[in-house]
């Protein structure tokens, strides 16, 4: 199953005016797993204003911000742009949504470079700037259309890392992690069966009964080596516990033993303490 290129993705900021902006884009860029920033026109953004708000991780993608001075040069070496818009209309084109987009983006990205295009904070996109776009865009709300810029980076891009998480743990669900092996699982069903006799759970007349059950219990959750290490380490720790507790006996001198005919009570044979004549 194909999974989306993140590593074919970029941001692009038609003229951004907020330096913290930008900053905030490259740190959601980064969260999701984005690394590429470009910037049309507004070139005297300030630099520490920017860094301040990407934080120490996003410095790398500040420092290979690419800056252009219109869009079309901007746009030049991408093969999809998905354009960004709050407004809709018959003049502004048909729409998607943020997660429509991340799954039509999947089988383009392959081969193709992508890019995210935003628009400027108090205006957005204009129509002459959706006509370089594919794919437009809009982040469905309650009704009050006013998303941050950096809010609406952080979206798209939260939908293109998730839908490739699904894509990734799709193409993996049907491989089996590596299991224990045989020799490991019986070392294990011995030491358990030993451990059982020892405390009583198992009749001492037919363990292996009872030992079937355990079997097919166990087998049905698939262990793995590293599980079967916990449960002799389990049962280690129980024979340990037997050998330094003193246990209490049962006051009628019996003792409970499971079966076939389920858990049983039986009392401990006596001898004959009547006196003699």
């Amino acid at each position: 199953m194909l999974s989306c290129k993140l590593d074919h993705v970029t941001i692009v900021l038609k003229g951004p005016k907020f330096p913290g902006n930008v900053g905030s884009a490259a740190r959601c860029a980064n969260n999701m797993g984005i690394d590429r920033l470009s910037v049309v026109g507004n070139r005297d953004l300030d630099r520490e204003a920017v860094l301040q708000m990407a934080t120490h991780e996003s410095k790398a993608i500040v420092a290979e911000i690419r800056h252009f001075d219109t869009l079309d040069e901007a746009l030049a070496g991408f093969s999809w742009v998905v354009g960004t818009t709050a407004r809709t209309g018959s003049g502004r084109g048909p729409v998607v949504t943020p997660r429509q987009m991340a799954e039509q983006m999947t089988g383009l990205s392959q081969n193709n470079e992508i890019a995210l295009l935003f628009g400027p904070e108090d205006c957005g996109l204009t129509n002459d700037d959706l006509r370089f776009c594919q794919t437009v865009v809009t982040i469905p709300t309650s009704g009050f259309k006013s998303l941050n810029l950096s809010h609406a980076v952080m979206v798209l891009c939260y939908e293109l890392f998730i839908a490739r998480l699904a894509q990734d743990k799709a193409a993996t669900a049907g491989i089996a992690p590596k299991l224990a092996g045989s020799r490991e699982l019986e070392a294990m069903y011995l030491q358990l069966k030993e451990t059982l006799r020892a405390i009583g759970f198992l009749n001492p007349e037919n363990p292996d009964y009872w030992m079937m059950h355990i079997r097919r219990l166990l087998a049905r959750t698939t262990l793995q080596a590293r599980e079967v290490k916990i449960i002799r380490g389990i049962c280690r720790q129980i024979e340990w516990y037997g050998d330094h507790k003193v246990r209490p006996q049962d006051p009628s001198g019996g003792r409970l033993m499971l079966g076939r005919k389920g858990l049983t009570f039986r009392p401990q044979a006596r001898m004959n303490t009547r006196k003699m004549e």
